[in-house]
């Protein structure tokens, strides 16, 4: 099931004397939040915070939050992880969250022998990594390519995949 509010960044500092705080971006990056309007202080979306300005410095956000004025109101705020709402994204088709892909079955698209689960994604700029927990308990990679991951189904939680020969050799 989706969650309909994702982590986006946790509050790492403040920033100034006017309540500023920097924000560790959990998401495609600190111009994430140039877009946005709010925020949510938790996953349930209960407690909604309007975003008044964004900007970006060394790979964080900074951003002024309303509510939050001064150092002395900014200061409780470190350490606090900021939420946002799936539907105020814009995603282009085929996109998805990375907290979307983790804990999904991982499949061959041949056989239909399951692998395992995906457990984590990394970038390493060419392409992404996901790491897949196989049930023996190792943890194998694949490359995020067309030619890999033929298809990534959200509603049944199953990526299905075709190994590059070689990839899981050790694996017999």
């Amino acid at each position: 099931m989706l969650k309909e509010y994702l982590e986006c960044g946790r509050i790492v500092t403040t920033h100034g004397v006017r309540g500023e705080v920097k924000v560790e971006p959990w998401c495609d990056g600190p111009e994430f939040f140039l877009d946005l309007d709010t925020l949510y202080w938790d996953k349930e979306g209960a407690r909604p915070c309007r975003l008044q300005q964004a900007r970006v410095h060394k790979q964080m956000a900074l951003l002024k939050l309303e509510g939050i004025d001064s150092l002395d109101q900014a200061v409780p705020c470190r350490g606090k992880i900021l939420y946002v709402r799936r539907e105020d994204v814009p995603m282009e088709e085929g996109q998805c969250f990375v907290q979307d892909l983790i804990g999904l079955r991982v499949v061959d698209g041949d056989d239909g022998r399951e692998y395992g689960v995906l457990t984590q994604v990394t970038e390493t700029g060419a392409n992404d990594v996901y790491h897949i927990r196989f049930a023996d308990g190792k943890e194998r990679l694949i490359p995020a390519i067309p030619q890999v991951v033929l298809d990534i189904d959200l509603e049944e939680e199953r990526m299905t995949i075709r190994p590059l020969e070689g990839l899981f050799d050790d694996e017999d």
